[in-house]
């Protein structure tokens, strides 16, 4: 039954109103607090970090080489040092560690770690020390920390960091996303803010319209942005980075390197550090990662299956991804014929209907958040412990993100990943990206045989793959340009067009 996808350890258990353990609970797990290798931490020496509570906030130690490290050897000003010990925060995360030295020295920095590691707070920290030792007056339309991100969600949650972690600083932060009115972002900019967080389409329409002047910016962050260029704002970085100063700090963070990360690092950041924590593409380790062989017209009904044990632990919060805006709308109907009471996050929403959902979902009162991937980077809520990939992502990347929602900050949780026939390409690119298969659950009850049959076959091996072309007939040719101009057709170009034949 699909009473096998969860563990005890995690409470996951009791999620779907468990009265035992599952089969693979006790297979050799380590007793808390867990202690777990960092497989690269930009340093010649492997080293290992054990969670600890600390005030409800979980936090990493370091022992060895970095066990006397803490935020108060950081250099950080007075004031941030306060909000810290107020957050309980005393031990920064290993990309903390590394990133906030070199950024005290001013030093341009890229920056690869896995989602739920305090990517944030890395950057955070080291630039409001900034602003606080220099103490410049607020120029109109203008700031000095600038700070980019791909979604509303993200920008939120960066711009609530900064206010956390700068309070009694005196600092104005300001959030600029598209969704929402131009009047509230207008009127702060035209007295000027010290930290600007913001989505690349919403900053050009507000520089467009004479609101935003580049000439202050001193600070340069692209948050996540390899999720930026998946979504088409290469061009949009670029416009905006052009215009700001040559002698700027300019800093990139991301969970993932592919090429197009680097052209831009090489691009914009000038003799860069490079920190990495845990390899490229690397899914978090305590999530446990589940399969689930299901065709296409019964996903639907897996879904409500897993789903009912959601209402019997309020304390349980489940993320489920959906592939299309009309199918995260559609997935939210079908649970409420269930008793599931869920909401849907997607590009569509009004950023009031996405944050009140959001905060449903932080406080309890909506145990199931149903989002697209518009929301993978943006979601940082604590308990998550389910995330299911109703649909494979398009992006194999986008698959490190989504399951990067549960297991933060040292937690544990579990990612369940629905696959049908039309998903085969999918699966296997995500495969390929992680470097590992993914565990299959035969024990839940649409599991198709036949559909695991088929994926070996079609690839050598699992997570290798190879194209499956379209087969031609024997006595096909292929027509010549003589022969397609005798068709009745002309060959033809277009201004920006690749040249094509096309219909006369």
């Amino acid at each position: 039954m699909i009473l096998h996808f969860v563990r005890s350890s995690v409470g996951i258990s009791s999620f779907f109103g468990l009265a035992e353990s599952p089969p693979w609970a006790s297979q050799n797990r380590p007793e808390s607090p867990a202690t777990i290798p960092t497989v690269e931490m930009g340093m010649d020496q492997v080293i290992h970090r054990t969670a600890v509570h600390s005030n409800n906030d979980l936090h990493f130690r370091i022992p060895g080489h970095h066990m006397n490290t803490t935020f108060k050897k950081l250099s950080l000003c007075t004031q941030i040092q306060e909000n810290l010990a107020q957050k309980g925060y005393e031990i920064p995360t290993p990309i903390q560690q590394q990133a906030i030295p070199h950024l005290l020295e001013k030093r341009d920095l890229l920056g690869c770690a896995q989602t739920g590691t305090g990517k944030t707070a890395a950057f955070a920290l080291p630039l409001l020390h900034h602003l606080s030792e220099e103490r410049v007056r607020r120029k109109p339309f203008t700031t000095r920390v600038l700070v980019l991100t791909p979604t509303r969600e993200l920008a939120v949650q960066v711009a609530e960091s900064f206010e956390t972690y700068g309070d009694g600083l005196g600092f104005k932060t300001l959030q600029v996303f598209g969704g929402v009115g131009f009047g509230p972002q207008k009127a702060a900019l035209r007295k000027g803010v010290d930290v600007l967080v913001a989505c690349p389409g919403r900053l050009l329409d507000l520089k467009k319209q004479g609101f935003y002047k580049a000439d202050g910016v001193k600070y340069f962050v692209l948050d996540e942005a390899d999720r930026m260029l998946d979504m088409g704002f290469s061009r949009e970085v670029q416009r905006i980075a052009a215009d700001i100063r040559k002698d700027r700090q300019t800093l990139l963070f991301s969970a993932t390197m592919p090429n197009s990360v680097m052209n831009l690092v090489n691009s914009l950041l000038t003799d860069p550090v490079e920190v990495k924590v845990n390899p490229v593409s690397s899914t978090a380790e305590k999530v446990e990662q589940r399969l689930c062989w299901v065709m296409k017209k019964e996903k639907r009904e897996l879904l409500k299956i897993l789903m009912k044990g959601q209402i019997q632990n309020r304390d349980s919060r489940c993320l489920v991804f959906s592939r299309t805006k009309h199918g995260a709308n559609r997935l939210v109907t079908d649970l409420a014929k269930v008793g599931v009471k869920s909401s849907a996050i997607h590009g569509n929403k009004s950023q009031g209907a996405r944050q009140r959902a959001l905060e449903g979902f932080k406080n309890g009162s909506l145990p199931v958040l149903v989002a697209t991937d518009v929301a993978a980077r943006g979601i940082d809520v604590k308990g998550v412990t389910l995330v299911v990939n109703f649909d494979m992502p398009v992006e194999p990347e986008a698959y490190v993100h989504r399951i990067g929602r549960t297991a933060r900050a040292g937690a544990e949780g579990m990612a369940i990943s629905f696959c049908c026939e039309e998903e085969f390409k999918e699966l296997r690119q995500v495969e390929r990206v992680i470097k590992q298969s993914i565990e299959v659950d035969y024990e839940q009850p649409r599991h198709a045989e036949t559909l695991e049959a088929q994926y070996k076959s079609k690839g050598v091996g699992r997570g290798v793959g190879v194209r499956q072309g379209k087969k031609r007939s024997p006595s096909y040719k292929p027509r010549s340009k003589a022969n397609y101009f005798r068709s009745g057709k002309k060959y033809h170009s277009k201004p920006g067009n690749k040249r094509r034949f096309a219909p006369a």
